[in-house]
């Protein structure tokens, strides 16, 4: 398969999963008293956390990768015309939400970790996660539709229902289990969209199963 600079740039995709997952794996070695089945992911990259360094340091391909990777699969989703307008609009809606995250978080972070709520910048963290978890609502459940309609994307649409289905569990298990567990449940919430993400890029490397023909 001829595959041209974009497809390969989808491997960024790939490579901002295992970046996070070193982040959520290790960063937790520089947070004394950390406890990850308690405690969000969110408290290791807080301003005042010990780990910030450590987390900003083994996360750094993971903040540049997934939005680099969701817009080139928009790019490309876009320029080939690939599947049916709802599909191409939840990439374009998955896309923003990575652009949002990444902007936000950088601009709000939490300024300290397992901080009540109360300051601008802990309100704006929470209206910057809101905006996320919508988007990437929304745009999962166009993926899904737009999948059960057509057979050619499929795939990405049994994908982006397993990662709504992680998405729910999140919260679903926070409200259910007992508070000594918010951070396993919370990870399925974080690692959705992440996973999603390295998905998509996977696609894009193999160019959404285009032939040469068509390419």
């Amino acid at each position: 398969m001829n595959r041209k600079l974009i497809n390969w740039i989808g491997l960024t995709g790939l490579i901002a999963f295992i970046s996070y997952s070193a982040a959520i794996c290790f960063a937790p070695l520089a947070f004394p008293g950390y406890n990850w089945m308690e405690q969000a992911a969110s408290d290791l990259s807080a301003e005042a956390a010990p780990s910030r360094m450590l987390w900003d340091q083994l996360s750094a391909f993971y903040g540049a990768g997934s939005v680099v990777c969701a817009t080139c699969v928009a790019i490309y989703v876009s320029d080939k015309k690939i599947s049916i307008r709802l599909f191409r609009v939840g990439i374009y809606l998955f896309t923003v939400m990575n652009w949002i995250s990444k902007v936000g978080y950088s601009m709000f972070p939490l300024s300290d970790s397992g901080k009540d709520i109360a300051g601008f910048q802990e309100i704006m963290h929470m209206v910057v996660t809101a905006l996320v978890v919508m988007l990437s609502i929304v745009s999962l459940v166009c993926l899904i539709v737009a999948g059960c309609k057509r057979k050619e994307v499929r795939g990405v649409g049994i994908w982006a229902a397993i990662a709504l289905a992680m998405m729910f569990m999140g919260p679903i298990g926070m409200g259910i289990a007992p508070p000594q567990y918010f951070g396993i449940f919370e990870r399925f919430s974080t690692f959705s969209a992440v996973g999603y993400n390295a998905v998509l890029g996977i696609y894009l490397f193999n160019k959404f199963g285009i032939r040469e023909s068509e390419d």
